[in-house]
């Protein structure tokens, strides 16, 4: 196979990158220049978001398939997929499961109603309709059948350039009382940015278009299991201090930013990132690796990068600040529960 990958040097890109090296393809990395792709590709230099800024890909090709993880301006998708119309087999847009329109109900597939005014000719507005109009010029281009719409949902592993896990991380290697919202049996649905890969390239093999929400199954792990898993991996003396989620919500403390990856039970919040319908996935070969191995891995990557992982200029910091983490464990203090 020969696979473009617009972007290819970070988080999503780099992963979709090694896992078709792997496979033995023949990769075109078309990129900025800011970071180095993985050895063995293609390197072609360019700023979609700058006039003329596709020249690069004008003669290239043609390609079985082009990988896409644009986030920004959906005009930039379009331009590309109008461009590459006739050179590229298939259009994989890594998209996000933010296209739904908010609240979700909990458990529902890719037939949930979408977010209304997204447009494939948009400058850059916000996330949702971002990612919603990249999925209509992709299909607007490529048609239906021959656009794969990845609807991601919370992506961690290794390379991660958004800050949740490399948060936690760092956090527990510190050691220490650790406040650690409950509750521990909370199920949290996520998916290893290697195997978000390893499935999109499968579906590009087999030919598969359409939407597709690409998160593991409800459960996959918990959030006492994905904290346990952060102690084990960083070794270090680390206490977890289990709190009601009240507790966490009445301290003003915010879910999803300030704790990463967490959120209260039982709210649209939780149904929306946590509670998705991914058996479309599951049937067409999503296979999602231990909870385990996805922190131990990412902490090995962060300690070969010197402990600071690179942060994407266009999200938000995460993580709590140690003062109020501390104002709150000594609030509960003799209340919380501190068993791993």
């Amino acid at each position: 196979m020969r696979l473009l990958v617009l972007g290819g040097t970070e988080f999503v890109g780099r992963a979709v990158v090694e896992s078709a090296l792997r496979r033995g393809w023949e990769v075109t990395v078309f990129h900025r220049g800011r970071h180095a792709p993985p050895p063995g590709v293609r390197s072609l230099h360019g700023d979609r978001t700058a006039d003329d800024g596709l020249a690069a890909l004008a003669d290239g090709g043609p390609w079985d398939a082009v990988v896409d993880t644009w986030s920004a301006a959906p005009r930039a998708v379009r331009e590309a997929a109008r461009l590459l119309r006739g050179r590229v087999g298939q259009y994989a847009y890594v998209s996000s499961r933010s296209v739904y329109a908010y609240p979700p109900a909990g458990g529902t597939g890719e037939d949930a109603p979408l977010v209304e005014g997204a447009s494939a000719d948009a400058e850059q507005t916000e996330y949702a309709h971002d990612k919603r109009g990249g999925e209509l010029a992709a299909v607007e281009a490529f048609g239906v059948d021959d656009s794969l719409l990845v609807r991601a949902g919370l992506i961690l592993g290794p390379y991660e350039n958004v800050g949740r896990l490399p948060w936690w991380l760092t956090r527990i290697a510190r050691g220490g009382p650790v406040l650690a919202p409950g509750p521990r049996d909370l199920p949290l649905q996520y998916v290893d940015v290697r195997d978000l890969a390893d499935w999109t390239l499968g579906a590009v093999e087999r030919g598969l278009g359409g939407p597709y929400n690409l998160v593991s199954p409800p459960g996959h792990t918990t959030m006492g299991g994905f904290l346990a898993a952060c102690v084990e991996a960083t070794g270090g003396d680390a206490r977890l201090c289990w709190t009601d989620p009240q507790v966490v919500l009445d301290a003003g403390i915010e879910p999803w930013v300030e704790l990463p990856v967490w959120v209260p039970p039982g709210g649209a919040l939780y149904d929306a990132l946590h509670r998705a319908d991914v058996s479309r996935a599951l049937a067409t070969g999503l296979v999602c690796r231990p909870v385990g191995e996805t922190v131990a891995d990412t902490w090995a990557w962060l300690r070969e990068i010197g402990g600071t992982a690179p942060q994407r200029t266009d999200r938000t910091r995460k993580g709590l600040d140690p003062q109020v983490e501390a104002r709150v464990l000594a609030a509960t203090e003799g209340v919380a529960d501190t068993t791993p």
